[in-house]
């Protein structure tokens, strides 16, 4: 049975991608026979390219990918040459972890009430230094040039960036290479740019390009800080398909089709782009400058990443406040009273989509964790670890579903479930999550599992255990750290999944996150702060439980409880 885990896991992640590309490129061409289309024909796209704003929605979703990834993988880099080893080092990668759990819609509610001109830095700052006493009119979430999208995104790729880097660095020897360098004359900064980062940015390769991918294509932070009119790409192909007009569903297949496009000419875009900076890396690499430069470069690493992370953490504070607050008219900093009623009005409307969000996200992740666990294991059994050329290919696999757009594929797959006559249940939800859980857990656990010494496992067998016994009894106990980091990455990476939940669910199948996006439009700061802080507290659940577990059930045994 081991044996058909790895075949499992790649049908499982290639197939549906497949599938719901087909059956987005065929509607795109005319063709849906359940919807009266029996011929091909170019229609769909001379009403997609009819419709007024699409070269500005798809020059936003272009823009925002590579600006995104260009800003966020430049701070982690930055952060990393010039801080690595301190104890702001120290400091941040523990943050990375509470970071990275924060979904990316309570993330983008928490930037919209700082930044908004009536949030709480203007607050802060009226009417002392600015004279305000009413809110500015001007339009800062939600411009028209998807500034605050992409700040919004920068937040939240910065923490997977910095964990997909610290992840690969162990491999790279950096203190050897920078103390090599160091030996030379270059200063610090200067040594870890040049020694270490050429050799890192491959390892990351992927994750970058998932990153420009998710940004391209992003929906559920579009829908609360990106542009209205036009929205971006994604949030259009959404509305099409929802339009209860069943003919706009052609549409909406050519522009899924077109979202596709745009996602690979930012993916080719930032390709020429690499060649652009090893071109020019070369030429800086052997000029030799030894330190120029290098003080400017360790500041802005720490006070970019510094300003990244007081962000993110200010706007959860800022959703909690909100979701306590009483009367609060503008510019007090502070509101006049604090209330519970806002809670005491949502929890009987939350009980329902919380155990909707923790029944799909375990699910999800318990099975996501079953199929990585037999395919590592089959690894072990069989001795056929991959090889570096067939990693890449393995990998690549692994990336699949978060470098192809959800929008994409996911319209394309809800019509073959359609034609399959399946009904939207929390089951096909968790079908959909799963294809977006496996890669993380796989990935968050791979390498710890790898480097698991077999010595352990020998002895058992050495001493009368199977190998069942030998892998129940020894190696998931000493693994368990590391599993369960693995399951809280995948429960945090299912709660924040919106776009999964919509389509499959068809809007039957209420989440946290589909109840948080939903009320973006009622702008209820009060209500949206409680339901926010609901879908950022729930991931912390999960790795609260992977940080205590061991070291409750370990406390004599301190090599078994993980990462301090």
């Amino acid at each position: 049975m081991l044996r058909l885990a790895p075949w499992l896991i790649v049908t499982l992640l290639v197939g549906p991608i497949l599938a719901g590309l087909t059956m987005a490129l065929l509607p795109a061409f005319g063709y849906m026979p359940a919807l009266g289309g029996h011929g091909f024909s170019l229609d769909p796209w001379r009403q997609l390219l009819a419709q007024p704003g699409l070269a500005r929605s798809v020059g936003v979703s272009f823009a925002s990918g590579l600006v995104t990834t260009a800003i966020s993988l430049a701070v982690v880099l930055l952060f990393l040459a010039g801080v690595s080893g301190s104890r702001l080092d120290r400091w941040i990668r523990r943050l990375v972890a509470p970071l990275l759990s924060i979904p990316h819609a309570a993330a983008a509610f928490g930037l919209a009430f700082l930044i908004a001109p009536s949030g709480l830095l203007s607050r802060l700052v009226s009417p002392g230094l600015t004279g305000w006493e009413r809110p500015p009119d001007v339009l800062i979430v939600q411009d028209p040039w998807g500034l605050s999208l992409m700040a919004g995104l920068i937040i939240k790729e910065i923490p997977f960036l910095l964990l997909m880097c610290l992840a690969a660095l162990p491999q790279l020897d950096p203190e050897r290479r920078v103390a090599m360098a160091r030996s030379l004359g270059y200063r610090p900064t200067t040594a870890w740019l040049k020694v270490v980062a050429p050799s890192l940015y491959p390892l990351i390769r992927l994750p970058v390009f998932a990153v420009i991918a998710y940004a391209t294509s992003v929906v559920d932070v579009a829908l609360i800080l990106g542009p209205t009119l036009p929205p971006t790409l994604a949030v259009s192909i959404l509305v099409w398909f929802n339009d209860p007009d069943l003919s706009r569903r052609f549409m909406a297949s050519a522009g899924a089709v077109l979202q596709l496009g745009v996602t690979a000419a930012a993916l080719i875009a930032w390709w020429c782009l690499e060649r652009l900076v090893a071109r020019l890396g070369r030429h800086w690499l052997a000029r030799g400058g030894r330190g120029n430069g290098d003080s400017p470069l360790r500041l802005a690493g720490k006070g970019l990443i510094g300003l990244a992370t007081l962000t993110a953490f200010a706007g959860i504070a800022g959703l909690a406040l909100y979701s306590i607050a009483g009367f609060w008219r503008f510019p007090d900093a502070l509101p006049q009273s604090l209330t519970a009623a806002h809670w005491l009005r949502a929890l009987p409307a939350l009980s329902g989509p919380v155990a909707t969000t923790a029944l799909i996200a375990i699910g999800a992740t318990l099975i996501a964790l079953a199929l990585t666990l037999a395919a590592l294991e089959n690894e072990q059994r069989t001795g056929r670890q991959p090889a570096q050329g067939r990693l890449l290919s393995a990998l690549t696999l692994l990336y699949l579903p978060l470098i192809v757009p959800q929008i994409a594929f996911l319209f394309g797959l809800v019509v073959v479930m359609e034609s399959l006559g399946t009904r939207p249940t929390p089951a096909l939800v968790i079908f959909g999550h799963l294809l977006f859980v496996l890669p993380y857990v796989f990935l968050s656990l791979a390498e710890s599992y790898r480097r698991f010494d077999p010595r352990w496992s020998q002895l058992a067998v050495s001493l009368g255990a199977s190998r069942n016994g030998a892998f129940w009894r020894v190696r998931l106990p000493m693994l368990l750290a590391p599993m369960l980091t693995a399951a809280a990455v995948g429960l945090a990476v299912s709660i924040g999944q919106y776009l999964p939940t919509l389509l499959l669910g068809a809007g039957r199948v209420p989440t946290v996150t589909t109840e948080a996006v939903s009320l973006a439009a009622g702008g209820n700061r009060r209500v949206i702060g409680v339901w926010a802080m609901v879908q950022a507290s729930l991931p912390l659940v999960g790795f609260i439980i992977a940080v205590g577990l061991p070291r409750l059930l370990w406390g004599n045994r301190r090599d078994m409880r993980g990462s301090p």
